[in-house]
């Protein structure tokens, strides 16, 4: 009995020694564990792994294909491949040949470094390694030579990554870094180099190719050893199919796959707009654009062929932009037709460059007189020579028109007329809406900008010209252009747009400019049906340096500047000869007069009657009218005045007012001309209907109709060289009715020594002379 108690006693006391052993063993380990985790997140804090890898930037189409690709900072192609590129095909090929236990291990695997360790040991040689794919990643990232203490670092970098990288991460890390010879790194740098694709677009032969290459990137190079090469894959291929990795057709329609794989050039689209988005976003690797392939190659293509044909003219650039008004998305860009034309300033971008715009913001100019009710399409403006304050501009052919309809001086684009609506308007409004349309050198420019700014006094860029008539498109509302589509994970928001306009007055421009007989078609269209059905406008700067034309329709806005970069001019060069025709070309080969092209009129478009000779609504005596768009309680309503009634003598000669009329006086209905058409016709030598003199009897002082000095102009100084008896040009434009003017100056008549219809010619007595003070009577 106390035998068996004994062994009982020693049975419990060998459970309790095993239950306590087992327990320091648990505790040590445990407490092994944390003195190991402490110490690796320690070593962690103190080593920190830097993973910052510099990537090829990359320039996309709006289809995801290349335009452009530029080298890594360290000179390499090492073009990064997105998570969504890597297909499960080249997931699971790599995987399988480089690490099948990726997805199971640590980022070390014990059994393969023991497994590794026997054979090396075994053999005395190296016979198999026993790197994982994070292990390789660590390696790609930190170069170093191959010793057992690099390797231990190189298992600390692997625990590294795996702690602060998920498994998709490291695996696009090392697809990111293989290398396959020479500078190329990474599997999408290979696939877009050597077979004209993207990753997630490679076929399973492909794959395998870039997957048995990292290997042995030197023996295997792609392009010149591509026997070897296909040997190769062709082995590890039916590897896949005995281990039933893909399916049999798939592997043997890869067996049967010709391998035809040579180093690619590199995408070189869109050069331009490339360098832009890559100063803009530096730090970007992928940039999706807003381009369309298709868009961009038929502009590059046709006009690469038209500035070859303007060569013979010593014209060497030109730029255009493409924008869908829809969207507002840039769809074509192109600087210059030549981008490695050295001599030409080829790399200088067309669509950012500052210019002379020419004529091409005269249609805001209209659109803001008819907003401000000053003007409707039909309102006749008198294109006379005129004086601003010491400015007289001039017509393009220097010659004047006399009354003319606000539609014709758009379509004729005459400087005069939109001079004088823009002082009728006011420079603060014209200046404000361009600064809301981002004209980002008139902004710097505010206060040095004059009334020359509508005739090309001033600094634009293409693709400011483009944002404007886009706007037009769109019915007045201004957006910012987009060239980078947003990013996948970002929230859409709706874009800002500005009314510039409004909707009516927009619509009236755009059927102004898409009139079809008008001076500016060029001349190998005018009896042609390919003229596309576009509004557009024309511009030459001072000088024919400059030649714009821009067009757009519902879908679409094209802007083209042709010219030198250097800023010379030549003869040939405007805007309706040479920028046109390549506007015409790029309409009728991007969309050809779809019928959804056309610009709607809006709902609350109006039209009335209006009288032609003036663009008013008719009053007594106007037989002749013409139906006009009006904006309601906006536009003009006082009646038409062409025609004036004046009491005259009964044989005509003189006229009467209200205190001198005399009993046989009549009634008889005159042209009630404005001064300064009167005076234009004076000197022109045209005839027209004139009032009689005034009664010479007549005692009564007019203070309204006074004439109005056109020279010198009211405030300035001018300093007459020579001394004594140098001239002065003093000229004025009166009434119908009036047959001679004096001048004074300090209350004295002035002498005159030659005269010129209601002008003299005034010999100075002094150095200067100083017309703040100007007093006049007829």
């Amino acid at each position: 009995m106390f035998s068996s108690l004994r062994n009982s006693l020693r049975s419990l006391r060998e459970i309790f020694l095993t239950a306590l052993w087992r327990r320091k063993l648990f505790r040590g380990t445990l407490l092994a564990c944390i003195v190991l985790l402490i110490s690796f997140l320690l070593l962690d804090l103190i080593f920190p792994f830097r993973t910052k890898v510099s990537y090829s930037p990359i320039i996309y189409a709006r289809d995801g294909s290349v335009l452009h690709a530029f080298l890594s900072r360290d000179d390499k192609w090492r073009m990064k491949t997105e998570l969504d590129e890597i297909i499960p095909e080249l997931r699971e090929a790599i995987i399988f040949k480089e690490d099948q236990y990726f997805y199971y291990h640590p980022g070390v695997n014990p059994a393969a470094i023991i497994r590794a360790a026997f054979n090396n040991t075994l053999t005395g040689r190296k016979t198999s390694g026993a790197s994982t794919i994070t292990m390789q990643v660590a390696r790609l990232l930190e170069p170093k030579e191959r010793t057992y203490s690099n390797k231990l670092v190189e298992l600390f970098r692997a625990l590294q990554l795996e702690w602060h990288f998920s498994k998709a991460e490291i695996l696009q890390l090392y697809l990111n870094l293989v290398p396959y010879g020479g500078n190329v790194e990474g599997v999408k740098s290979a696939s877009v180099l050597y077979f004209g694709r993207l990753p997630d677009q490679l076929s399973l032969a492909q794959i395998v190719i870039l997957a048995i290459v990292p290997n042995r990137p030197t023996s295997l190079y792609l392009g010149r050893n591509n026997p070897l090469i296909r040997q190769e894959r062709d082995r590890w291929l039916k590897r896949f199919r005995n281990s039933q990795l893909f399916e049999a057709k798939i592997i043997t329609d890869a067996l049967a796959e010709p391998l035809e794989a040579s180093r690619i050039p590199v995408p070189q689209l869109a050069q331009h707009l490339a360098y832009r988005l890559k100063a803009t976003h530096p730090d970007a690797d992928n940039m999706q654009t807003t381009l369309r392939k298709n868009v961009q190659d038929k502009v590059q293509q046709l006009a690469y062929n038209y500035h070859k044909r303007l060569e013979k003219y010593n014209i060497h650039n030109l730029a255009v932009i493409v924008v869908n008004n829809r969207t507002m998305e840039v769809e074509g860009y192109l600087g210059s037709p030549d981008f490695k034309d050295g001599e030409h300033a080829g790399q200088v971008d067309g669509v950012r460059a500052v210019r002379s715009p020419g004529s091409t913001l005269k249609p805001l100019v209209y659109a803001l007189g008819i907003d401000a009710g000053k003007i409707t399409p039909k309102t006749v403006i008198a294109d006379v020579p005129s004086n601003f304050a010491g400015y007289a501009p001039e017509n393009f052919d220097r010659q004047f028109n006399g009354p003319v309809t606000v539609e014709k001086s758009l379509i004729y684009s005459l400087n005069i007329p939109s001079v004088k609506v823009l002082h009728d308007i006011g420079m603060p409004l014209f200046l404000q809406k361009l600064k809301s349309a981002r004209f980002a050198q008139i902004a710097k420019d505010e206060r040095k900008l004059g009334l020359s700014i509508i005739l090309g006094g001033c600094g634009v860029t293409l693709e400011e010209l483009a944002g404007l008539y886009a706007a037009f498109a769109n019915g007045g509302r201004f957006a910012n252009l987009q060239y980078l589509l947003p990013e996948k994970d970002s929230e859409e928001t709706t874009k800002k747009h500005i009314p510039l306009i409004s909707e009516p007055s927009a619509y009236m421009l755009s059927a102004i400019l898409s009139q079809a007989i008008r001076p500016d078609l060029p001349n190998n269209f005018e009896s042609s049906y390919h003229v596309p059905r576009v509004a557009w406008k024309t511009g030459t700067s001072y000088g024919r340096r400059d030649a714009w034309s821009i067009g757009y329709d519902r879908q679409y806005t094209i802007a083209v500047w042709v010219g030198n970069a250097s800023g010379e001019g030549v003869r040939e060069l405007t805007g309706a000869d040479i920028a046109t025709p390549l506007l015409f070309h790029l309409f009728n080969s991007i969309g050809y007069n779809t019928q959804t092209s056309r610009i709607a009129a809006p709902p609350k478009l109006h039209f009335r009657m209006v009288c032609t000779e003036s663009g008013l609504p008719p009053a007594e005596g106007c037989g002749h009218q013409v139906a006009d768009y009006y904006l309601p309680l906006v536009s003009p309503t006082q009646p038409c005045n062409h025609l004036k009634e004046v009491a005259v003598s009964s044989d005509g000669t003189f006229s009467y007012c209200t205190a001198c009329q005399s009993a046989g006086a009549k009634k008889k209905w005159y042209p009630n001309l404005s001064p300064e058409l009167m005076a234009f016709y004076g000197n022109e030598g045209l005839a027209y209907q004139a009032i009689p003199p005034h009664n010479p009897a007549c005692t009564r002082i007019f203070d309204a109709g006074a004439p109005r000095i056109i020279s010198p102009s009211d405030g300035k100084e001018y300093l007459l060289e020579g001394g004594e008896g140098t001239d002065m040009l003093l000229s004025c434009q009166a009434g119908n009715d009036v047959r001679k003017v004096y001048w004074y100056s300090q209350r004295s008549v002035l002498p005159r020594r030659r005269r010129y219809g209601k002008s003299i010619l005034y010999t100075g007595s002094g150095a200067s002379q100083n017309f703040v003070q100007r007093r006049q009577r007829p």
